[in-house]
């Protein structure tokens, strides 16, 4: 089905007549909101083939017809510290962005996570009667809940994608849809390993395949990386036919990540493309904390999660941190389902541990592996992007 028609006019202003085709105002600031963000556009396409979207992306968003004004890569910042090293370029795309809403051009404005950017265009939006779709919400039941006061008086409506997300918004004068999570709606089946070759490595018994998840920011990757990478070494000396995965994020490539690989006592195989196909061949995973780890639980692979920031950043998220998991997984499931290790307990030894115990433990893989497939039931059946397209359409009068 096709949505068709002239925007309904309110006395708010939300929605407005126009004249022409709609225009969307999109705004992703994270390589994963990318690639969500481009789902979503194309939905809403298959939905009214005229629109037309404009914003902050990445790759995928430009490829499913957004005029990129800013890329997402240069916005995502790690932390308090590397903010400050953006500060141009995020000043610079919040004042384009705001003369596009002040011009009265977008028809809706769509924000997926990327809090502090976001909620202040928001408010911006808002001020200029320009109604506020927020899909992905930012994660205020972390830390810094006085947020929401915020977000309830710049947003119209919340696609939230987390089963506990719509309780957390229950008591908000606030529309909010539980749409699942799109990660659904990208992978494949769980994993089940077999022989034959992934990445091109052979897998069969006695060759353990070990994935590495550093994070999808070059900060996260730097930091990250190098301690995996130890890992692996400590893990080769016991598992002679040890194998090792890189899936590298998008707009990450070879050349930034060899350094960091290039002198590892145990061959490291880079892949580019789909990070299921790579974690299908998986025995354990080192996964930074982040959407990576629902995308290794998707999958069904066992994983150690990882986090680690610069001393600032870790003591303001400590202070204000209200959440008992600081992985999605273990988050979404209740429980710990899979191990953390955070800041000073991220060590190379402690990793290897962690990994061992899950290798060598029969009992451990196979419970792990049973409650993430419980998350992964948690987190919907797919079409989240469907579901939020017809919402945003709607918001728009159609």
């Amino acid at each position: 089905m096709r949505f068709t028609g002239k925007q309904r006019s309110g006395e708010n202003g939300y929605p407005r007549d126009r004249k022409g085709p709609g225009l969307v105002l999109i705004v992703a600031g994270e390589a994963s909101a990318d690639i969500h963000g481009a789902n979503l556009v194309q939905a809403m396409k298959r939905l009214n083939p005229g629109l037309e979207f404009r914003g902050i992306g990445g790759e995928n968003m430009a490829q499913a017809g957004v005029e990129t004004l800013f890329s997402a890569s240069d916005m995502a910042v790690v932390g308090v510290t590397e903010f400050f090293s953006r500060l141009r370029t995020i000043l610079s795309a919040s004042n384009r962005l705001k003369f596009l809403l002040k011009t009265g051009q977008p028809d809706l404005l769509i924000l997926l996570d990327y809090p502090g950017f976001n909620i202040h265009l928001a408010g911006i939006a808002k001020r200029f009667r320009i109604p506020v779709l927020y899909y992905i919400s930012p994660q205020v039941w972390a830390w810094r809940r006085g947020r929401i006061r915020k977000i309830v008086r710049r947003v119209d409506r919340m696609a939230v994608i987390l089963p506990f997300e719509k309780e957390f918004y229950s008591h908000a004068p606030m529309k909010v849809d539980y749409v699942g999570h799109p990660l659904l709606d990208e992978c494949p089946s769980p994993c089940r390993k077999t022989g034959g070759m992934i990445s091109g490595m052979e897998m069969g018994p006695g060759r353990p395949v070990v994935g590495m998840l550093p994070g999808s920011r070059k900060e996260e990757i730097r930091n990250l990386l190098p301690v995996m990478v130890e890992t692996a070494e400590i893990l080769a000396s016991g598992y002679p036919h040890l194998q090792c995965v890189l899936p590298l994020a998008p707009g990450i490539f070879p050349d930034f990540v060899h350094p960091l690989t290039a002198h590892a006592g145990v061959k490291i195989n880079l892949f580019q493309g789909n990070i299921y196909e790579a974690l299908r061949g998986c025995d354990v995973a080192l996964v930074a904390s982040g959407t990576a780890t629902l995308e290794t639980a998707i999958m069904g692979v066992p994983m150690v999660i990882v986090y680690r920031v610069s001393t600032v950043t870790y003591w303001i998220a400590r202070m204000a941190v209200q959440v008992p998991y600081i992985g999605l997984v273990n988050l979404v499931a209740g429980e710990k389902v899979v191990p953390e290790l955070i800041q000073g307990d991220v060590t190379a030894e402690k990793l290897a541990d962690e990994a061992r115990a899950i290798l060598d433990n029969d009992g451990i893989r196979e419970r792990m592996k049973e409650k993430l497939g419980f998350v992964r039931e948690k987190l919907g059946r797919g079409g989240a992007s469907e579901r939020t397209a017809r919402i945003a359409l709607e918001m728009m009068g159609y």
